[in-house]
C-alpha cells in the first residue's frame, strides 16, 4: 500500500513476488539484472529515503517501531514482513528489521565532479565491510568521489551498503573502473596522485611540508597484499603512516581514516582549501546520475 500513517498503521503484507525480488537481491547477478540493491538498517534507509526517486520498496517488520520512517516514506509502496522472512534478507545477526529496494543508478567517471579536492580510489579492495568502512570515511572528511576499480566490491553489496551506514547515498561512487582509467581521470581533473603503502615517505612528515594541502587522490590497496609494484609505479608519491607503538599495521579502512583526516585538515587550514570549501559544500551527492 501507499504510505499515510496517520493514527493507527495498518500495511498491507509482504507478497511472495516481493519476497522473490529481495532474495534476488542477495546475489550480485540479481541486482545487476534488477538494476537494483537492498539496503539494511535504521540510518542506511533514512538516507537513501532523502534522496528523491531511489527508493522502489520499503520493508518494515512493525510498522509502530519504524513510524518515522514510514513518514519519510509518504507515497512509496510499504509492506510488512513477519520474521521468519525478516530473517532470511537480513545480513547481520540482530536485524533492525527495516529494509529498502532501492535503485542502482551507474556513476561513470564522467560523472563525477570536474573540480574536486579530495576523492579516494579503491584498488582491488574486496572486503564489503572495509570498502563500506572506506566510503562512509570519505563522506565524514568531505571527498567528493570515491572510485572502486576492477576487482574491488560493488557498492550494491549488502554489507557494503551495511558498512557504509548510508554514506553510499551521499557521495557518488563509480564502480568497475580500470585502474589506469581512474589515473588518467585524476590527474586530468588536477589531483595528486599519492598512494597508501608501507615504505613510502611518512605522512606527518608529508603534511608539514604543506604536500598535502593539494587536490589530492588517495589510492588503498588490496587488504592483503596491498599495491602491486606495477600499481605503484602509477602513482606521483607513496606515504606510509608512521606507527610508535607495537602494532605491526593498521587495517585499510583505520589507515583511510587516517590519511583523509589528514588531508581534509590540512586543505583546510590552506588558503587553497579554504577557497574551494565553497566548492566541495555546493556538490550534490547524486549529480551527473
Amino acid at each position: 500500500m501507499t504510505s499515510h500513517f496517520d493514527g493507527p498503521i495498518d500495511l498491507a503484507p509482504i507478497s511472495k513476488g516481493q519476497v522473490r525480488s529481495v532474495r534476488r537481491l542477495l546475489a550480485r547477478k540479481g541486482r545487476e539484472a534488477a538494476g537494483e540493491f537492498l539496503v539494511e538498517g535504521t540510518q542506511a534507509v533514512r538516507e537513501a529515503l532523502a534522496e528523491p526517486g531511489l527508493v522502489r520498496l520499503l520493508i518494515v517488520d512493525d510498522p509502530s517501531r519504524h513510524a518515522h520512517l514510514l513518514r519519510l516514506a509518504t507515497g512509496l509502496p510499504v509492506v510488512q514482513a513477519p520474521a521468519s522472512e525478516i530473517s532470511q534478507f537480513a545480513d547481520t545477526v540482530t536485524t533492525q528489521g527495516v529494509f529498502a529496494i532501492v535503485r542502482d543508478l551507474p556513476v561513470a567517471l564522467t560523472d563525477l565532479p570536474s573540480r574536486p579536492q579530495l576523492v579516494v580510489i579503491c584498488a582491488q579492495v574486496r572486503d564489503p565491510g572495509n570498502a563500506g568502512t572506506v566510503i562512509r570515511c570519505a563522506d565524514a572528511f568531505g571527498a567528493n568521489a570515491v572510485v572502486l576499480t576492477h576487482g574491488s566490491v560493488e557498492r550494491s553489496n549488502p554489507k557494503t551498503v551495511r558498512a557504509s551506514v548510508g554514506s553510499v547515498f551521499h557521495l557518488p561512487v563509480a564502480q568497475g573502473v580500470a585502474f589506469g582509467d581512474a589515473i588518467g581521470w585524476a590527474r586530468a581533473a588536477g589531483l595528486q596522485v599519492l598512494a597508501a603503502d608501507v615504505g613510502g615517505d611518512h605522512l606527518d612528515e608529508l603534511a608539514a611540508a604543506g604536500g598535502l594541502t593539494r587536490p589530492t587522490a588517495w589510492v588503498f590497496g588490496n587488504e592483503a597484499w596491498g599495491l602491486p609494484a606495477e600499481l605503484l609505479a602509477e602513482v606521483d608519491q607513496v606515504v606510509s603512516i608512521p606507527m610508535w607503538g607495537r602494532a605491526e599495521s593498521l587495517n585499510l579502512s583505520t589507515a583511510a581514516a587516517v590519511c583523509l583526516y589528514a588531508t581534509a585538515i590540512a586543505q583546510r587550514r590552506a588558503p587553497l582549501g579554504a577557497e574551494n570549501a565553497s566548492d566541495r559544500q555546493q556538490l550534490h551527492p547524486l549529480d551527473g546520475r
